[in-house]
């Protein structure tokens, strides 16, 4: 089985370099292509792919098809894919906002994998939703799950909607996680604590918490009434933030993500 991966930025390497620990695939079958010399340089450095600079030369060959460029680009390059696809080859696509259907109708085939990525897939702990088009079969399926395992866990949704949906929470959620976190050590650093320490005060906390929410059924309102005491600190802090509403705001900004998500699939 050969893989080609279409698009070296940061979720193209990041999926090609999981995929080639996989046992589903074996060494050099993986094709990455890419049309920056300078990304193709990079690739060409790592013994293990095959970077290619032309549709012609990897598109036919591959039987699993990886899209992971900016949906921007999907347009143009499927007009110069269309001639070189097969039908019998599975298409997986990252493209936010990007549709099913509209990859189907715009390349003629119907294989079509979509999933929602986020970036802790880097470092081997991401979690990826997915949907797929009816005609992709179960064996099929079972490969896509174990080739986005590499990077961290998968998970299959109902729906295109669902995928738009874990956008807003698990796709775009990295990112409200380092916005709490930037606050809280702006906060230490304003207690007088170092930068470094500032960073391990709030790093080692968030690792913490988030372990014991992992090992244990526990809900995270009760976690919070373990630490918060009646007229003590972690009260304080909880009561402040409910005065601000925060948990609503982000609960609106998640929305957001998701509501954005929506406006994106309806350009395709």
């Amino acid at each position: 089985m050969k893989v080609l991966v279409i698009g070296a930025g940061n979720m193209g390497l990041t999926y090609a370099t999981g995929m080639s620990k996989s046992k589903l695939l074996k060494k050099r079958n993986i094709m990455v292509l890419d049309k920056s010399k300078e990304k193709l340089e990079e690739v060409g450095k790592i013994a293990h792919f095959d970077a290619i600079d032309r549709l012609e030369d990897c598109v036919p060959q591959a039987d699993i098809i990886f899209l992971a460029v900016k949906p921007y680009h999907a347009e143009d390059l499927f007009k110069r894919m269309k001639s070189l696809v097969k039908p019998e080859q599975l298409f997986i696509s990252i493209m936010a906002g990007v549709t099913i259907k509209y990859i189907q109708d715009a390349l003629g085939i119907t294989k079509v994998v979509r999933a929602m990525p986020n970036l802790p897939a880097q470092v081997g702990q991401g979690l990826t939703s997915y949907v797929s088009a009816e005609e992709v079969s179960r064996l099929e399926l079972f490969m896509v799950e174990g080739l986005l395992d590499t990077t961290g866990k998968s998970l299959r949704v109902k729906s295109e909607n669902y995928i738009d949906a874990s956008t807003g929470i698990s796709g775009s959620g990295p990112a409200y996680v380092f916005y709490f976190m930037q606050s809280m050590m702006d906060a230490a650093l304003q207690m007088g604590f170092s930068e470094n320490v500032s960073k391990v005060l709030v790093s080692q906390t968030f690792t913490g918490a988030v372990e014991l929410f992992n090992q244990n059924n526990l809900t995270p309102d009760s976690w919070m009434e373990r630490v918060a005491s009646k007229g003590g600190t972690t009260r304080a802090a909880l009561d402040s933030m409910k005065d601000n509403n925060v948990g609503e705001m982000i609960k609106e900004a998640a929305f957001a993500a998701f509501n954005r998500a929506v406006e994106l699939g309806e350009e395709y």
